[in-house]
Parts: C-alpha cells; sequence; structure tokens
C-alpha cells in the first residue's frame, strides 16, 4: 500500500503522514505550485529563513532545481514579535505559564492549522504527555480531532493528571513567543 510507504529522504515518515491540500480544483492548485516554481526559478535570488547547518541536504538540493544564489537568514523566531495576523485568538496567558518554568524544561506541542488527528491519535498524544512527566504546553486547535469540537476525547482524569504546572492546554499560543521563550526546551510538530 503506497500510503504505509517511506517517504525517501523524510524517513521515517509515510506518504500517509504528508499533508493533503483538499481542493475542489486539483488541476488549478497544480497550476498555482507549477507557477510558484517557475517564478522561484527566474528569481535573481532566493532568500530562506534557515541556516546552513539546519537543513544542509535539502539546501543543497534545492540549489540544483534553483541555481539562483540562495541567502540563508535565519531562524527570525526569536528576533520578531509575533505576528498579529492569526486567523485564531492567541492565548496569551500560556506566556506567563511558560515564565513559572525553567530553562528548556517544557515541551511545545504544537500540529499547526491544519492538521487534524483521529480520536485514537489524540489519546495516546494525551497519555503519552501525562505519563511523559515532562512539563508541556499543547496546543488543541477546535476542531482539530476527527468527531471532536475540542477537549470532549480526553479521558476521566486527564485534565487532573497535568495539575500543579505540569501541564497547560490552549486552543492557540503565539507560537513565536512560545518558541523563543527560555522555558522552552523542545518542539513536537507536524513540521509542515
Amino acid at each position: 500500500m503506497k500510503s504505509e510507504a517511506l517517504v525517501e529522504g523524510l524517513e521515517p515518515l509515510k506518504f500517509k503522514d504528508l499533508p493533503k491540500v483538499l481542493t475542489s480544483d486539483p488541476e488549478g492548485a497544480r497550476k498555482v505550485i507549477e507557477l510558484m516554481v517557475q517564478g522561484t526559478k527566474r528569481a535573481r535570488a532566493v532568500i530562506w529563513n534557515t541556516f546552513k547547518e539546519l537543513e544542509e541536504p535539502e539546501l543543497e538540493a534545492l540549489s540544483q532545481d534553483f541555481p539562483n544564489p540562495h541567502f540563508l537568514i535565519g531562524p527570525f523566531h526569536k528576533y520578531i514579535t509575533a505576528s498579529s495576523s492569526s486567523l485564531l485568538a492567541q492565548d496569551q496567558t500560556c506566556l506567563s505559564w511558560l515564565d513559572k518554568h525553567p530553562p528548556n524544561s517544557v515541551l511545545y506541542v504544537s500540529f499547526g492549522s491544519l492538521v487534524r488527528v483521529k480520536e485514537s491519535e489524540f489519546l495516546e498524544i494525551a497519555w503519552g504527555l501525562a505519563n511523559s512527566k515532562q512539563p508541556f504546553l499543547w496546543v488543541v486547535r477546535p476542531g482539530s480531532i476527527e468527531g471532536s469540537e475540542w477537549l470532549e476525547h480526553l479521558p476521566d482524569g486527564f485534565l487532573e493528571s497535568i495539575v500543579e504546572g505540569k501541564g497547560y492546554i490552549s486552543k492557540w499560543a503565539p507560537q513565536q513567543d512560545v518558541l523563543a521563550h527560555t522555558a522552552t526546551g523542545g518542539f513536537w510538530t507536524h513540521n509542515g
């Protein structure tokens, strides 16, 4: 089955793990992507919000397809304040929760604005976080769990198991501020 096959160069990701673009006009979406690629090839240079040591193999591969000069100027997340252009209201109180934790002690978990998970996956994540004994800030976007509006599928006793600052669940967080916070020591994301 193709969906179970590993994505070459992105192991251990499988094809089923990649985001899907849901559109009623796949040909139109393909044309937009083609125009973006053509525009990038014609550009005098490409600016990337990254640095060589972070994505060296990927940058080498891109330079084969896009021979124009590449300027690596990132990452910016520690230097630029969070954008207020978010479509969802950002929970600023999570920052004061982070303030109560020592440096590099909190795992930040966020799967972004598009990812949807099955109830079984949601429960695995929940119990994995609770059993990790690691402080965590978990963004659970409303509607991101199939068949649920928000936290209805959390098992009985889960919220009580993360008391005393062990865990914080937010509908949406100011991601750049969270990533730049000294308490944030890890980031678990879908990497989209």
